[in-house]
């Protein structure tokens, strides 16, 4: 067990700390105003009105004083949480009620946490933000951002920017919740003989035969479409896939890579998603509404 030290709250950078590389500063709360509400971009940042119920976190995490500081500070900022330590205790909370996002640990004791992401995908579209205590697992964080989680962050952290990854998870999120609503509006997008329907979420090859994708792949597609036949950068769709923007580059050229699967009867010698050295990708083909 990690020494815990309780530093006076008049001292600078009051709050607590773990040491030997756990969780560390805690610099008291957040400036008056900072909630967890979405800032408002046209109001010079003050923040938007407070919904009438709290966001609700679920925190999974198997470390009991991590778990609790975790808790006591999110609950300072009226953020409504609960804990598990386990896969089960997590599927329980999810059983009784689906909270808004689920800060999940990839060191889950027994439990393997990519294993846990995966559970959690295939009953929910709920936010993930994943954390882990190692730099080296640079490919569990690039394997769980690809199996849906949103974003990641490193122990040890600070809270604050715990919660402001929480707040831009969940930015995001309403903007492609307000996205997928314009798209259904949209309709259906034709393509080389393929048809991507947008108020289903379905794609269907030039033979009709229904195409799975999954949700990274088709956001991927989704805003190949958007912009055909202009260069688009990789940080463009890393944005559209909601991938997290300071990580991993290559992370995107394993998305089109399974894009280019699924669409190209070549996919070693492309013609539909073409690279651009230096710049990112362009889709080469002309798209027609349906």
């Amino acid at each position: 067990m990690t020494a815990l030290d309780r530093r006076s709250p008049s001292s600078a950078g009051s709050g607590w700390r773990i040491g030997n590389g756990g969780l560390y500063v805690l610099p008291g709360k957040l400036p008056r105003g900072a909630s967890l509400g979405v800032a408002n971009e046209n109001s010079g940042g003050a923040p938007a009105p407070v919904p009438s119920e709290p966001t609700r976190v679920l925190v999974v995490e198997d470390d009991a004083t991590l778990r609790t500081m975790i808790a006591d500070f999110l609950r300072a900022h009226d953020v409504e949480t609960v804990l598990a330590a386990s896969q089960q205790e997590m599927a329980r909370h999810l059983a009784a009620r689906e909270p808004d996002l689920i800060l999940l640990d990839l060191r889950l004791g027994q439990d393997g946490g990519l294993d846990v992401l995966r559970q959690i995908r295939a009953q929910s579209d709920v936010p993930v933000i994943i954390t882990t205590g190692h730099r080296r697992d640079e490919i569990d964080r690039v394997v769980g951002l690809e199996l849906g989680a949103d974003d990641y962050i490193l122990k040890p952290f600070g809270l604050r920017e715990l919660l402001a990854r929480i707040r831009a998870v969940l930015r995001r999120c309403l903007a492609a919740s307000q996205a997928q609503r314009l798209a259904k509006e949209r309709g259906k997008l034709r393509f080389a003989g393929w048809q991507l329907d947008r108020r289903a979420r379905t794609l269907a090859d030039p033979e009709g035969a229904s195409v799975f994708l999954t949700k990274g792949e088709y956001n991927l597609l989704n805003a190949f479409l958007e912009a055909p036949q202009r260069p688009l950068q990789r940080e463009h769709l890393l944005r559209a896939t909601r991938l997290h923007e300071d990580i991993f580059d290559r992370s995107i050229d394993v998305q089109v890579l399974r894009l280019r699967r699924k669409l190209e009867p070549q996919p070693n010698v492309p013609r539909m998603i073409e690279t651009l050295r230096g710049v990112g990708y362009i889709f080469t083909q002309a798209v027609e509404t349906a």
